[in-house]
């Protein structure tokens, strides 16, 4: 598989912001669950007009969930979904010729109820933990492995998981019916404005294992065709991203208007689901590859080839790095 080039994105925006007003704008295709947090970004980037000016128009198709997305994806019907970076690299890895342009770096934690007497990972010995995302969920992998390396302690043998989706995890943890909860990081944030708190976060864990909090996990995902044949299209899409999310870290009004379709329930839930999707706003620059194989290299030693089939090393190319 041929290394794919690096693009000077920086570079090409500007290009475009040249020729965008000559040009007619090019549909993308994006795929995703439009009540999800990723279209907060995509409806700021409509509504301030980012898209139009970076040279494309979103064509915004509604699925299910992560994996109706990828099936879209794979089947040609969507040009662009958002997903993890270690399923492109499983994908490239078997022959797929997908590529990644940073979007999140947010995860969760570990949430106890406020009133819980844990004040670490041991205390939660014989008790029950809610995991949203499976056994092989990627925050559950990392504390298991934090547990290990910092007590010594089997946190999967040493206690009772429920795995279910996350709005049920959320809905049972609230209630009290588990000792401990991991749940994706915006219903993270409900259950803090409900009052758990967090006993460890997935980035602290993270950072103790020798892995960098800074790379990003969630990323548009596009196809390398697209990147070699239309590589001002690739920028504009990244363009516009970063547009909105410096609209987006600094711009209350912003949030306000998206307010309707955030499914916040109080305003509590509406002020810790900004401040959890701004603590997740990636730094602009190249990820780190380095930083990503040790996480690769960790997420295949736990998740096996379930999780990540049969790669070991990162493959040439995953990542769409900008210019530094």
């Amino acid at each position: 598989m041929s290394l794919l080039r690096t693009i000077r994105l920086s570079a090409v925006a500007t290009i475009l912001g040249l020729s965008a007003a000559q040009a007619e704008p090019t549909p993308l295709r994006i795929a995703t669950q439009v009540s999800g947090t990723v279209n907060w970004e995509l409806t700021t980037i409509a509504s301030r007009g980012l898209d139009v000016a970076n040279g494309f128009t979103m064509v915004v198709q509604d699925v299910a969930a992560g994996p109706a997305a990828q099936l879209a994806f794979q089947a040609g019907e969507a040009d662009v979904i958002v997903s993890d970076w270690l399923w492109v690299a499983r994908e490239r890895a078997a022959g797929q010729d997908y590529v990644f342009i940073p979007y999140s770096r947010a995860v969760g934690a570990l949430h106890v109820p406020k009133d819980s007497p844990a004040q670490s990972l041991t205390d939660l010995k014989g008790g029950q933990i809610g995991i949203a995302g499976g056994p092989i969920d990627k925050s559950w992998l990392i504390l298991r492995a934090y547990a290990q390396q910092e007590a010594g302690f089997d946190i999967a043998a040493e206690t009772e998981q429920v795995f279910g989706a996350p709005p049920l995890i959320f809905e049972t943890a609230v209630a009290g019916d588990l000792d401990a909860a991991v749940n994706f990081w915006h219903f993270g944030a409900k259950m803090e404005a409900a009052g758990m708190r967090p006993l460890i976060t997935v980035a602290e864990a993270a950072a103790a294992l020798g892995l960098d909090p800074q790379t990003p996990l969630l990323g548009y995902v596009v196809r390398g065709q697209m990147l070699r044949d239309t590589p001002e299209l690739v920028a504009g899409l990244a363009a516009a991203s970063r547009g909105a999310k410096e609209i987006l870290a600094q711009d209350d009004t912003a949030w306000e208007a998206l307010r309707p379709i955030m499914n916040a329930k109080s305003d509590a839930q509406f002020t810790a689901l900004v401040a959890g999707f701004r603590a997740g706003i990636p730094a602009p620059g190249a990820v780190d590859e380095a930083a990503a194989q040790r996480m690769l290299t960790l997420m295949a030693q736990l998740g096996g080839e379930e999780l990540v089939g049969k790669m070991t090393d990162l493959p040439a190319g995953v990542f769409v790095q900008p210019e530094s």
